[in-house]
């Protein structure tokens, strides 16, 4: 039970206490034999239904034993049953069935018998009558326990039926989700790792041979030669991760064969470079340690930003930008490509890519041509606190 219900049904157990406590109230001021003993009694009796629901024997017990000390003294005819009904409802609703029958026999066999003690000529069988009357209360008061006890384990069976369910689908979905990772590491190392394994080894005997000759060894073939094995690497990484994931680890977590962030960013404009792409890098701000998925979100924007520019720019050079906030990274490619906001290029996977690295860190990405021709790229990456 929450906390809200626990507090709105112990409010509602004070409710139904205080209108039983003053009705009894009335009924002992009306009585003219009873006195301070009886108001006690159906004070205290109207009090221990507050917990009737937490712990329905205590409350029966005192309601039945204080309802009949003022039966007993006063004999208010049936008001006097009123807070042993309610105890009585809540003990068979918890389960129990011996005690609230005995405490039924004992009240009404008292009642009975005090009564009929105390009744003049001609009032026993209006006495007996209130008995009998009491007796269809207190069965009607077990039959209602009974039926709102069944009805509680029906809702609370229907309520684990339902978890389980929700469970189940869980677990089917995990189960769904590990296959299906498996079946597409299966078919990206069937797919790539053979083409990119023959494309480095080809680049390396091709690179031999001209060292071997002693010709010079063009920069595009050694830019292919570092660009496929940094490819298997980031494949091999790849493949561990569907094969095996972490679910403690961020959505990408760091690579085992060495950095994947900014670090690398040098590296990646050299091959850029080599590949026949004029590059510039401008850094500004205090370089420092940057948040993991940060860091390889900008690496990998600045990557996926220079690939377009060598695939669909044309003849055009790309500037780039990295700025050190104090609460952002923003990273920053622009070329002076063929793109004009006229014609803006048709955004592909690797754009769409782009923006779901930044939406999942919360930051901002503008993708668009410039007013002056060429095409930018900029993200605005949340560094969070790392103070």
């Amino acid at each position: 039970m929450s906390s809200a219900r626990g507090w709105r049904s112990l409010a509602q157990d004070g409710a139904l206490a205080a209108v039983v406590a003053a009705l009894l109230t009335l009924t002992v001021l009306a009585t003219p034999a009873a006195g301070a003993l009886d108001l006690a009694a159906v004070l205290i009796a109207a009090a221990s239904l507050v917990a009737w629901r937490r712990a329905p024997l205590v409350a029966l017990a005192i309601s039945t034993v204080c309802m009949l000390v003022y039966a007993a003294h006063a004999q208010p005819g049936p008001p006097a049953a009123f807070p042993v009904l309610v105890s009585v409802y809540g003990a068979v609703r918890a389960g129990h069935r011996l005690l609230p029958a005995l405490a039924g026999v004992l009240f009404l066999g008292a009642g009975l018998t005090i009564s009929l003690a105390g009744a003049g000529p001609g009032e026993e069988r209006l006495v007996v009558q209130n008995t009998t009357l009491l007796l269809g209360w207190f069965l009607a008061a077990g039959v209602t326990g009974t039926v709102s006890m069944h009805r509680q384990a029906y809702v609370e069976q229907a309520e684990q039926r339902a978890a389980e369910a929700e469970r189940t689908r869980e677990e089917v979905a995990r189960r769904r989700a590990g296959e299906e990772r498996l079946r597409i590491a299966r078919e990206l190392h069937d797919s790539l790792t053979h083409s990119i394994s023959v494309i480095k080894v080809q680049a390396g005997v091709a690179v031999h041979l001209a060292r071997k000759r002693g010709e010079e060894v063009p920069a595009a073939l050694l830019a292919i030669q570092e660009a496929s094995g940094d490819a298997m690497r980031e494949l091999r990484t790849t493949l561990e991760l569907l094969r095996d994931p972490d679910p403690d680890e961020a959505d990408e977590p760091a690579e085992p064969d060495g950095p994947s962030g900014l670090d690398r960013l040098g590296d990646l404009v050299e091959r850029a470079r080599a590949a026949g792409l004029p590059a510039t890098v401008t850094v500004s701000g205090e370089r420092r340690g940057l948040p993991p998925e940060v860091d390889r979100a900008a690496y990998r924007i600045v990557q996926e930003a220079l690939t377009n520019v060598s695939r669909h720019a044309g003849a055009a050079a790309a500037a780039v930008r990295v700025d050190y906030g104090g609460r952002e990274l923003v990273v920053q490619v622009d070329d002076d490509g063929k793109a004009t906001r006229d014609a803006p290029p048709v955004p592909g996977v690797g754009l769409q890519g782009m923006r779901e690295r930044v939406t999942a860190l919360g930051g901002r990405l503008l993708a668009e041509p410039r007013a002056e021709g060429g095409f930018t790229v900029r993200a605005e990456l949340p560094l969070g606190d790392l103070t």
